[in-house]
Formats: C-alpha cells, sequence, structure tokens
C-alpha cells in the first residue's frame, strides 16, 4: 500500500515534469502522515483496548505457565547435587516439557494478536483513505500525498489532523 502511494506520487511528479503546461502554481497538494492519522483515531485506540481485553485470558496463561517454567528451573538449579537422580530426571522432563507448552502458547498469542492488528490496521487504512478522498474534495486539494514518500514539505500543506477529525467523525466509537 505504502509502494502504491509512492508510485502515484512519482508518477504525477513525473507527469509534471513532462508536461509543461501544468502550472504547479495553480495546484493545490496536501499532504498527510497516514500513520499517525490512524495511530490517533479514537477506534484504533478502543480496538488496541478491546484487543488487550480479548486478549487477557491467553496472556494470563501464557505468563502462568512462564512463571511454572522458571519455577522449575530454579527448583534444578538449586536442588544441583540434592536431588536424587530420578527427582533430577524428572524436573528436567518437567522443565521440557513446559518449555514447548510455553513457546507454543507464545506463537499461538503472537500470531492471533498478529492476524487481529493486521485486520483492524486494513479496515481502518480503507476507512481513512475514503477520508483523505473526502477531504480533498472538501478543501479543493488536487493530490494528496503521504508524508512518507516525501522528502520535505510545509507544515500548512499538513492534513493529518483534519483526517483524524474527520475520521473520527465519520466513524464515532461505541
Amino acid at each position: 500500500m505504502l509502494r502504491f502511494r509512492f508510485l502515484s506520487a512519482l508518477a504525477l511528479c513525473a507527469a509534471a515534469l513532462v508536461s509543461p503546461s501544468i502550472a504547479w502554481a495553480q495546484s493545490k497538494i496536501g499532504v498527510v502522515n497516514f500513520q499517525k492519522a490512524i495511530g490517533e483515531t479514537a477506534e484504533l485506540k478502543k480496538a488496541q483496548i478491546d484487543l488487550a481485553a480479548k486478549f487477557k485470558p491467553q496472556t494470563d496463561a501464557y505468563e502462568k505457565a512462564n512463571r511454572d517454567l522458571n519455577d522449575i528451573q530454579a527448583m534444578l538449579q538449586n536442588g544441583q547435587g540434592k536431588l536424587s537422580a530420578a527427582k533430577q530426571v524428572e524436573l528436567e522432563a518437567q522443565g521440557q516439557r513446559k518449555q514447548r507448552e510455553v513457546e507454543r502458547m507464545k506463537e499461538d498469542l503472537d500470531a492471533e494478536l498478529e492476524q487481529e492488528r493486521t485486520q483492524t490496521v486494513q479496515r481502518l487504512g480503507s476507512r481513512m483513505t475514503e477520508i483523505v478522498k473526502k477531504l480533498m474534495d472538501d478543501k479543493g486539494l488536487d493530490a494528496v500525498f503521504d508524508t512518507a514518500a516525501l522528502v520535505a514539505f510545509k507544515g500548512t500543506l499538513d492534513v493529518t489532523a483534519d483526517a483524524t477529525a474527520a475520521y473520527d467523525k465519520a466513524y464515532p466509537v461505541k
């Protein structure tokens, strides 16, 4: 998506250089920090809180399993030379099983969280694109560029705050 915006910006600049009939003084452009605009929306803030609540049971279970693993490792360390051979072998086997369990829990939790985050960011990104297009029309702009694709720009061209405000108005948090 970022590459598409960059290529679009590059194509627009190339077209302007090739076509001398375009008067830059007449063109109105705006810039938006797309990532910041999305990051400051009330919907994303609520989604982050909802994700934390949704995954709290899995996070708590992972943390407990990790504490259990640490306890087993501590028993093994503290019991060196004091434990019977059978108890040593039993604790090592428990530790290995717990290690695998902790690793699987972490991988599953990370994958599920990443999937949820990706879906949320994609939904917000699509909506923000619509908002920026409408904002462009409302402000009479000819083009809006993402700041990530720009080397420098004047702050007066920045419509990031307007985009966030328009997004929050169009998609209010319930």
